[in-house]
């Protein structure tokens, strides 16, 4: 990988940019302007979910950027509201609509089990749901589907009824936070893993063996953290609301860590707390 806009291959061929700008937490007020912030940054890789209420913004930024659309990848998720087929599908067509496009490279179910359906037979509207993004899929509406937050235990839920197996799983990855039976069930079902939260919470930057990592590659907490991520070869999506953040978080192609520095932050263990248990999680 040479830099941002090299490519993964997803199961069914599609490429996928190896770094994603992520949106979660930024405010619609302001989302057009980070965006763009991106975009001339070099990023060619935007992920949205109709939860952060700022579709609307993200599609602007895309439009007024004059980027060719066939040179942008551009990934939304579904809201925990809608876990039936009819919604979900009718939740596909108002993405599509509120972000001004005519497809989406990448949909995913944001997270498996919402509190909304908790009591009921979630097995079957999660089944459902993945039914209509399926179709939505096979209609070209979608070039890519897959799951976020999801475990192997939700995933084997899909695999009883599903035509077309998740290409993603989106779930929290960052150093301290690497849920083994997750990474390794999703691989072995053909699934990239995409690493929200990559730089997990403002704790990793005074955590010690990062600032030491840091101080030996010359580079920054955020970039050892990235450049960690790239090279388990996970896809992580970084977000900041700093345009000089935004951009030093693109310089991560010009350096590479040794086995033993990655063996010693791979050996962190908790130290910016752990994922959401996606089957409790108040949402």
């Amino acid at each position: 990988m040479r830099s941002i806009i090299d490519t993964y291959s997803l199961s069914n061929g599609t490429q996928i940019p190896v770094v994603g700008f992520g949106t979660w937490q930024t405010a619609p007020e302001i989302a057009k302007s980070v965006v763009k912030s991106a975009l001339v940054s070099g990023y060619r890789h935007i992920d949205t979910a109709e939860m952060y209420g700022n579709e609307k913004e993200v599609g602007q930024a895309i439009k007024e950027s004059g980027i060719s659309r066939r040179h942008l990848w551009v990934t939304s998720k579904l809201n925990n509201s809608f876990h039936s087929y009819d919604l979900a599908s009718q939740a596909i067509d108002q993405s599509l609509a509120d972000l001004g496009l005519d497809y989406l490279d990448l949909f995913l179910i944001h997270w498996p089990n919402p509190v909304a359906f908790r009591d009921e037979n979630w097995e079957a509207h999660l089944q459902d749901t993945w039914r209509a993004l399926e179709d939505a899929y096979q209609a070209g509406k979608l070039k890519a589907i897959g799951v976020s937050n999801f475990r192997k235990h939700h995933l084997q839920v899909l695999e009883q009824t599903q035509k077309v197996a998740p290409m993603v799983n989106q779930i929290r990855i960052c150093p301290g936070d690497l849920d083994q039976e997750t990474i390794a069930y999703s691989r072995d079902h053909g699934m990239l893993l995409e690493a929200y939260s990559p730089l997990g919470t403002g704790k990793i930057f005074t955590e010690p063996t990062m600032q030491e990592i840091a101080q030996e590659t010359g580079k920054t907490v955020a970039q050892v953290c990235l450049r960690w991520s790239l090279q388990h070869g996970f896809l992580p999506l970084p977000k900041s609301i700093h345009p000089n953040y935004i951009e030093d978080n693109t310089k991560i192609f010009d350096f590479e860590l040794s086995p033993e520095q990655m063996q010693r932050i791979d050996a962190l263990n908790g130290v910016v707390g752990y994922a959401t248990d996606p089957d409790t999680a108040g949402f």
